[in-house]
């Protein structure tokens, strides 16, 4: 996993807990890298669930809840670091849409050895809502949930993101609905 996502959730941990919290929750994690990621560097995934873990054991706040948050986080900031991925949508249905066939490509091209998620998409006929299937080894289905929940935010559209795994156990699928 990109160290950016590292670093971003232990922005956000600071940002909600404070500083003592984030160096706390480091040292009972036990990494051998003490809480040091460079945004560029890849790391195993287990460690940010290592954290997640132990900051909900820390705070009494649910694992789902963490991962939840972080996702409307990490989207707010990678808006505000890439503009252009989200600029050149104009509805977040628009932007979902893009995810693969656009964004991730993108991603790519910055990170070459980036392991994303797989995202697959169908839009209903009559525009309301939206299905899109999330694969990934690493289930990170409620980052994936945040990150959705904040791109209808981001488009200032009203929805509802609804989240329902695969019977394979690989992902998830998540209904996307505007109000009628």
């Amino acid at each position: 996993m990109k160290g950016m996502v590292f670093t971003e959730f232990l922005g956000m941990v600071e940002a909600q807990f404070g500083l003592s919290v984030v160096d706390e929750m480091i040292e009972r994690s036990g990494f051998a890298r003490g809480g040091v990621y460079a945004s560029t560097g890849t790391y195993p995934h287990e460690e940010l669930v290592g954290m997640v873990a132990t900051l909900s054991a820390m705070t009494g706040v649910p694992v789902h809840d963490l991962v939840n948050a972080y996702g409307k986080h990490l989207f707010r900031r990678l808006a505000a670091s890439f503009p252009q991925y989200v600029e050149r949508a104009s509805s977040a249905f628009e932007f979902l849409a893009s995810i693969d066939g656009y964004i991730h490509v993108e991603v790519r091209k910055i990170y070459p050895d980036a392991e994303l998620p797989r995202f697959t998409h169908r839009t209903s006929a009559d525009g309301r809502s939206m299905e899109l299937e999330y694969r990934s080894p690493r289930r990170f289905d409620a980052l994936a949930h945040g990150l959705l929940e904040a791109a209808l935010a981001h488009y200032k559209e009203p929805g509802t993101v609804e989240r329902v795994e695969l019977a394979d156990g690989q992902g998830s699928r998540f209904i996307v609905r505007k109000p009628a």
